[in-house]
Order: C-alpha cells, then sequence, then structure tokens
C-alpha cells in the first residue's frame, strides 16, 4: 500500500536535540516544578506519550507546579523562539502533547479538582485525568459527560469536543463547559466564558490547544450515580443485522440509552467465556441512566431478533463502566488511527463494516461507532467551533498492537478499512481521532467554521506559538 503523508513510523531511541545551556539553566532555577533534560534522570521515563507508535525527543520536559510555572514556561520559550508542546494526559492519537528538540509544558502535577454539590458544578485542573473527576463526583451522585476511558485527560478530550456514554442525555463535555482560565501567548492569564472573552470561549469548545493554555475547566455536572452497564456481544456473521438493529434502536430509544457499536476480539480475561476469548465479535457497549427493567424492555426486540453470544448488561457505579477498557489498553502500545463523522449507516456502508470489521489484524484492533443524537443535536452547528450536530456517528478505527513490527500492518488495515468507509461519510472526522493527516483535513473538520477560528486565533496567537496541535493558522 501506498505510504500516507504524514505516517509516523516507529523510531528506535536516539539522542534529544539540545537547548541551549544557559536557556535551560535559567528556566531550571525559575521553575518550582522539574525541568528534565536528557541527562537528567527521569527524562526517559518523562518522555513517551500513551501512543508508542510516536516517539519524540524533546530538548526539555517543564513538569509544572502550578500556574507561574506555566506563564515562566511560555515567556522563556517565546522569546527564545523555542517550540513549545503543551501535554495533559498525553493520550493525543497523534502524539501531539510531545515535540522533538523542544519545549514540553507537562500539566500533569496539576489534578486539583473542587465540586460544589449543589450547583452541580466541577473544577477540574489542566492535569487530571477523567478517572480523577469520575473518582470526585462519584459520591455526590455526579457525573460530567465524557469520553469511554478513564485514563484520557481532561484537557485533550473537552478541547477537542468530547464524546462518550452520556452523549445523547447530557451533550458533548464541551455543551457543559461553564468556563475555562487560559494562559495566552503573551503569558497573560484570562478566563473564558459566555460573559468574559466570549470568542475564546467559543472557539475553546472543539478548536483544540490552538488559543492557549487551558489551567482548569469549570464544568457543568449530571445527576449519574449507577449506570446499567455491559456488553452484548454477537457472532461476526450476525454483524450486519446486529448494527442495522443498534442504529435502528438509538435513532428512536430514550436519550438515558448511551453505549457505542464495536468490533473487537473478546478479551481473554474473566468474566467473559473462556470458549469465547479471542473470536472476534460484533458487540455493543451500553450505559443506560435507569433501571434494569427499564433497560431490558428497551433492547429486548434487538436481542430477541438477533441472537446474542453474550448478553451480559448489569447495574454497576459509572465509574467503573468508563474505566472498564483502562486495562486492555494501558499506555505503551502502537496505535494507528482514522475518523470520520457519519450520517445515517446506508445498507451498502452497513456491508462493508461487517466486511472489514471482522478482519481485525490483532486482538486489540477496534473499530467503534459513538451516536451523537439525542442532546448533542440539540446544539447549534455555530454554537461552538466543534461543528458536526447533524452527524448520527461519530466513527473511529484504530490498528493496535504491542509490538512495534507491526506498525506497518495496523496502518495498513486501518487505512484501507477508512478508505472503503470515507465515501459514506460527512468528508470530516472528530479532531481528538485524527493523525497527522494535512491542512486540508482540519479545514474540512472545522467547515464554515473555520475562517472564523483563523480570525480569533489572530486575535490570541498572531503568530502561532501554539503550533504543535491539530493546527489553525492564524488569519493573515
Amino acid at each position: 500500500m501506498q505510504e500516507q503523508p504524514g505516517t509516523p513510523t516507529y523510531q528506535p531511541p536516539q539522542p534529544a536535540t539540545t537547548l541551549p545551556g544557559a536557556f535551560v539553566e535559567a528556566l531550571r532555577a525559575a521553575l518550582r516544578g522539574a525541568l528534565l533534560t536528557p541527562a537528567d534522570d527521569g527524562y526517559e521515563a518523562a518522555r513517551p506519550v500513551y501512543n508508542a507508535m510516536i516517539q519524540r525527543w524533546p530538548g526539555a520536559i517543564a513538569q509544572v507546579a502550578d500556574i507561574a510555572d506555566i506563564i515562566t514556561c511560555v515567556n522563556a520559550a517565546r522569546d527564545a523562539g523555542i517550540t513549545i508542546a503543551i501535554r495533559g494526559g498525553a493520550h493525543n492519537a497523534a502524539g501531539l502533547g510531545t515535540v522533538d528538540g523542544g519545549l514540553v509544558i507537562d500539566l500533569s502535577r496539576l489534578t486539583g479538582i473542587r465540586i460544589d454539590p449543589q450547583a452541580r458544578t466541577v473544577r477540574a485542573e489542566a492535569g487530571c485525568l477523567w478517572g480523577d473527576v469520575d473518582h470526585a463526583t462519584h459520591p455526590f451522585g455526579l457525573a460530567v459527560p465524557s469520553g469511554f476511558i478513564a485514563s484520557t485527560g481532561v484537557a485533550g478530550l473537552t478541547l477537542g469536543g468530547g464524546s462518550g456514554y452520556l452523549t445523547r442525555s447530557c451533550g458533548l463535555t464541551i455543551d457543559n463547559l461553564l468556563s475555562a482560565d487560559v494562559i495566552l501567548a503573551d503569558g497573560s492569564l484570562v478566563t473564558a466564558s459566555p460573559d468574559e472573552h466570549p470568542d475564546l470561549y467559543w472557539a475553546l469548545r472543539g478548536g483544540g490547544g490552538n488559543f492557549g493554555i487551558v489551567t482548569s475547566f469549570l464544568f457543568r455536572a449530571h445527576p449519574v450515580k449507577n449506570v446499567i452497564g455491559g456488553p452484548t456481544m454477537w457472532p461476526a456473521d450476525k454483524a450486519e443485522d446486529a448494527l442495522r438493529g443498534f442504529q435502528a434502536l438509538i435513532e428512536r430509544a430514550p436519550e438515558e440509552l448511551g453505549g457505542f457499536f464495536a468490533f473487537t476480539a473478546v478479551p481473554p480475561v474473566p468474566p467473559f467465556p473462556e470458549a469465547l476469548h479471542g473470536q472476534t465479535v460484533a458487540a455493543v457497549v451500553w450505559c443506560y441512566n435507569g433501571s434494569q427493567e427499564g433497560f431490558n424492555a428497551l433492547v429486548e426486540p434487538l436481542v430477541s431478533e438477533v441472537t446474542p453470544l453474550l448478553h451480559g448488561p448489569h447495574e454497576l457505579p459509572f465509574p467503573a463502566l468508563q474505566s472498564f477498557f483502562d486495562p486492555l489498553y494501558p499506555a505503551g502500545l502502537q496505535w494507528y488511527w482514522r475518523a470520520d463523522f457519519m450520517p445515517r449507516l446506508s445498507d451498502d456502508a452497513i456491508r462493508e463494516h461487517a466486511k472489514r470489521g471482522s478482519q481485525l489484524p490483532t486482538p486489540f484492533s477496534t473499530m467503534h461507532l459513538y451516536p451523537l443524537n439525542g442532546a448533542a443535536q440539540r446544539v447549534a452547528k455555530d454554537a461552538t467551533a466543534y461543528r458536526h450536530r447533524d452527524a448520527l456517528w461519530s466513527q473511529v478505527i484504530v490498528g493496535v498492537d504491542p509490538d512495534p513490527a507491526n506498525a506497518d500492518n495496523l496502518r495498513d488495515w486501518t487505512v484501507a478499512y477508512h478508505d472503503a468507509l470515507h465515501p459514506h461519510s460527512t468528508g470530516a472526522a472528530y479532531v481528538n481521532f485524527m493523525m497527522d493527516e494535512g491542512a486540508g483535513r482540519i479545514q474540512a473538520t472545522y467547515g464554515d467554521n473555520y475562517p472564523r477560528l483563523r480570525q480569533i486565533k489572530r486575535r490570541y496567537d498572531p503568530h502561532n506559538l501554539f503550533h504543535v496541535n491539530q493546527n489553525i493558522p492564524p488569519a493573515a
């Protein structure tokens, strides 16, 4: 298969580009947190990001301790002409939390969380993972709409949009973002909200890390305690019927019913029956914010019509569902991603999914379809930088494996699968699932919102200091 533009390939360890000694020593002296260079103990442990297919060697990693440290790093790097990358949870598909030879501003030590149970709000600092937020909110019977993996960073997921188990009932994560504290390219600290810097507030909700470094987020939380969750699995030869039935159900079901469709290999661990271990299946992982009886009534027509191999949804704490996949996908695996927003799937698209999804290249590889209807579609296209309010599905195809030798195989399968389904798509993709796919792909993703984003970029970051991201260049 022809090499794709921007395709990352595994690189063996190599020396990092060094930064000027005077810059390093001055910055080290000014920080309360740690500054790690290739000569320091701890650098190699701090260097990797979640996707091991991305290997970068920064000149220095600043493990900042507070907002003052961030401002110091921004001012120093800007004045010295040094490229910076911002790392929160380090889950970015394209590895955009790191950079060769530059300065990584690592926010992972900023993990403060404050809950206001009466107002149902949550303030989370930018180094938090969603598992941290779930742990803090669950005792109050609350949850913030997020994603599907608890080890994902709050900052990256939020700034890209944030779809997850609660999207149909509570909207995207950005639909629940009330305000954000942001350090700008000039080193100033501002608050973005409907009343303060409303243009920046608009841009942050889907525009990624283009406009500044968000240091904390204020979210609206929702009453979510225990849910009915878990998988239903069908044999791969029943995939067409299962996907067709799930689509019909999700289009008419109450918004309290969420979840996603997947092609996956059954994990070789309890509680999955040993006879199914390693088998490629079509599956739905459910999340219902209601009773077991209510859930059973909703899904009974589907499981009666298409007999599953396994049907195990039951009551469990929401954080347990949110962290269900974390042990299967630890940091350090090889990942290659392709994504699209999809309208209602045609019969031809469903057949193509059944064909491609049943041929997983490794047991870790998968395809997910996340529903986007319900509350997320009641927001206007131009209300946030994220504009894909008419898509029914967010589709992501990922080749995954521990072995770097499989990188080419993962890429080839993912790209072929994506190319077969792309003609059925809207032409755009969820920015958090994009690799390095070029400026045209970014522009297509933002569509009619792109010119406005460029104008806001010019106001807040006119020299494109924050460019290690899915970059939106400032307007001329």
